[in-house]
């Protein structure tokens, strides 16, 4: 079985809830906001679930604007659940030093 990282971009909106905001303490606000996730599913795939509010994060089916692939396309296919695990990990604490809004599992 493979794995796929994704990232989905967030309204803007969603850095003004206080839970959201100290997932990501040295968060701008107005900056760009993400939730970063990880699937056996592929990113197009499971962006559709999280909006159809299937096993979804009520922040990316609240919030969720679409899917940026430039910033997680270089890691697919993941070839094992606890690689893909690391590598979400390591994409949202990336992201979150660039002083984004991130929220990951």
């Amino acid at each position: 079985m493979k794995y796929y990282l994704y990232v989905i971009e967030l309204d803007k909106q969603v850095g003004k809830l206080v839970k959201f905001r100290k997932q990501s303490p040295k968060f701008l606000l107005g900056n760009r906001c993400f939730y970063v996730g990880q699937s056996a599913k592929k990113p197009t795939e499971r962006f559709r679930q999280h909006k159809e509010g299937y096993k979804s994060n009520t922040y990316a089916r609240r919030f969720g604007l679409r899917l940026v692939p430039e910033f997680y396309e270089k890691y697919n296919p993941i070839p094992t659940r606890k690689d893909a695990e690391e590598l979400e990990e390591y994409v949202a604490m990336k992201l979150r030093k660039e002083r984004y809004g991130v929220w990951f599992n």
